[in-house]
């Protein structure tokens, strides 16, 4: 029967109890854990101990990689493969090629952010075990509710519910 479990789930009436309980759950140690809330909640993400996303990591070293090869394109057209010498100017005359490579870079850009964060959110994901609660409805309009997952190493289902009822 625990192998179906998915975890143990409590709701709340405000945002402060929800965070105060993730602050009791993380302090007693449970790291897999996960907040429901209609709103955003800014201080959830301290409560429930979740770390900075490495995603604006990887935009700039997507908009790095969109400035790269963008000058790398206009330098292999421009020198190797197609060389005319325009009104005496260089066959890499630089201010020429702002606009094209500025587009990549702001093209790579902008795909690494929308793939990077679908990638690391774990989206598209149109069925959650949580939907199999019936008063999880609420939580799109007024409730809020906190879950340990039973995959944490910590959990026994009977210690977790006496700490979330303390909570």
């Amino acid at each position: 029967m625990e192998q179906n479990i998915y975890g143990i789930m409590a709701e709340f009436d405000t945002p402060t109890e929800l965070v105060d309980a993730a602050r009791q759950v993380r302090d007693a140690g449970y790291t897999k854990t996960d907040a429901f809330s209609p709103f955003p909640l800014h201080e959830i993400d301290e409560a429930l101990g979740i770390k900075r996303s490495i995603l604006p990591y990887l935009i700039f070293a997507g908009g790095v990689t969109g400035l790269l090869s963008g000058l790398g394109l206009v330098y292999f057209v421009h020198v190797f493969d197609y060389p005319i010498i325009v009104g005496g100017r260089p066959h890499f005359s630089l201010p020429a090629f702002i606009p094209p490579v500025y587009e990549l870079t702001i093209l790579f850009a902008a795909l690494v952010a929308v793939f990077g964060m679908l990638f690391l959110n774990g989206l598209p994901a149109p069925y959650h075990p949580v939907f199999n609660v019936p008063r999880f409805a609420f939580a799109t309009r007024e409730k809020f509710f906190l879950i340990i997952e039973a995959k944490d190493p910590k959990v026994r289902l009977r210690r977790e519910h006496e700490v979330l009822w303390k909570a």
